[in-house]
């Protein structure tokens, strides 16, 4: 598939999106639409046997979701992977620690240009978080991995990247 123009439909702070005209294998042209946002760290703070959690409200879907700690760095800028984990690991949950790479997971490819990187945090200090204003409202909290995978079956945690995050946890037998 061969892009053959863009043009920005929509831009904020946080996203932006495109529409491109496309040329296919076949020869025939078409439309793809992508939304454009920068790539995310996404930590799983691990001590022993529990691992730490963030609530918050998820506007989109108007309900409050349990997840791992994860984001952007704000105005679509480019951090650094690991300093981008170090920053939301602090800003989320007040913690810092060692941090060690256990992958790489896309959003949503079909749709969106978003990657994430996924790191575990141990050797755990605590702190005051530093939250944004939309995280006003964030608790966190500590669950055992039996809870966290209770809660994963049952369905009260539904982010696929903590999901898909914990899967690399449990390939890497950590």
């Amino acid at each position: 598939m061969d892009a053959l123009d863009s043009r920005q439909v929509y831009a904020n702070a946080w996203m932006t999106v495109r529409e491109d005209d496309i040329r296919r294998a076949d020869g025939s042209h078409g439309i793809y639409g992508v939304v454009d946002k920068p790539d995310y760290a996404l930590v799983i703070p691990a001590d022993g046997d529990r691992v730490m959690l963030v609530e918050q409200f998820r506007y989109p879907l108007g309900l409050r979701r349990w997840e791992f700690p994860q984001g952007t760095a704000p105005d679509r800028a480019e951090l650094d992977p690991h300093e981008l984990a170090v920053r939301e690991l602090r800003e989320e949950t007040g913690l810092a620690g060692n941090l060690h790479y256990l992958g790489l997971l896309d959003v949503a490819p079909g749709m969106s240009s978003q990657r994430g990187r996924v790191y575990l945090a141990t050797d755990l200090t605590h702190g005051e978080p530093q939250r944004e204003l939309e995280e006003q409202d964030m608790r966190s909290a500590w669950f055992t991995r039996v809870e966290l995978e209770r809660m994963i079956r049952d369905g009260e945690i539904t982010d696929a990247q903590t999901i898909a995050a914990y899967g690399l946890l449990l390939l890497r037998n950590l």
